[in-house]
């Protein structure tokens, strides 16, 4: 991320590659972050990106490289001497001394020289923004609480008569003696001695038919008799159900 493409406010700034550009595009983007009170850490910066040294929450990580040399003009290509000027005087006290004055050459200067001579440590402990840790969730008390002007419930008078109900059969209040709570818990040793069908198993035999509604091989191949209800006669191609030899007798009763 460079100097002048910053996240949305109010996230930090972070310069992970920063080359320099035009001082007064720079200048106004710095003007920026400091109305913003933009907090701006520097890993590597360059030239007229060092603008940034003169920001209350600007911080410094200690393996960064701020590189500083004078400005010049873009199509002569010769030194500005009034805007290098410029660019010298804003950088704090300490850096200014360490650094005498600027050249056409790059002077640089490291991130833990920096922070030796002032500058706030990225890494420091509570130098940088951190997430705060997850809030607690309120107790179903203290929801049922809150007055309805503040949460209001979109489901009106009922849903609050719900919620107070189902706050107070749990909190335990409202009643002079609380109905207990009872828990059926299943025996492991019935459940473990019950038989259990695996993929191998063969599948279970169908209930065998009651022998009155059976009938043989006689009964088909007899004639048919012409006075017996229409209901107990044998339809055409009908075949016995279970072997001869099971029934002694007649099969049907009619």
């Amino acid at each position: 991320m460079g100097y002048l493409t910053p996240p949305p406010a109010p996230a930090p700034v972070i310069v992970y590659k920063d080359v320099g550009g035009l001082v007064s595009d720079y200048e106004a983007q710095t003007e920026q972050y400091r109305r913003e009170n933009r907090e701006v850490r520097l890993h590597e910066c360059r030239s007229a990106c060092t603008l940034a040294l003169s920001l209350p929450n600007v911080c410094v990580y200690p393996d960064a490289q701020v590189k500083f040399h004078q400005a010049y003009n873009e199509i002569t290509r010769e030194a500005d001497l009034g805007v290098s000027s410029k660019l010298f005087a804003s950088y704090p006290l300490a850096v200014q001394a360490r650094l005498g004055y600027l050249t056409r050459e790059y002077r640089v200067l490291s991130g833990a020289e920096l922070i030796g001579l002032g500058m706030r440590n990225c890494n420091a402990p509570g130098a940088t923004m951190i997430a705060g840790a997850r809030s607690k969730t309120p107790a179903a008390t203290e929801i049922s609480s809150a007055s309805s002007a503040y949460n209001p419930n979109p489901w009106g008078d009922l849903a609050r008569k719900v919620q107070a109900a189902v706050t107070t059969a749990f909190s335990g209040q409202g009643q002079s003696n609380p109905t207990p709570i009872r828990i059926a818990v299943a025996d492991r040793q019935e459940i473990a001695s019950a038989p259990t069908q695996t993929m191998n198993s063969p599948p279970p035999l169908p209930p065998r038919r009651p022998p009155s509604l059976a009938f043989t091989r006689q009964d088909i191949e007899r004639p048919q008799d012409p006075g017996l209800p229409t209901d107990q006669r044998l339809i055409d191609g009908a075949q016995p159900v279970l072997a001869d030899t099971q029934f002694s007798g007649r099969a049907m009763a009619r």
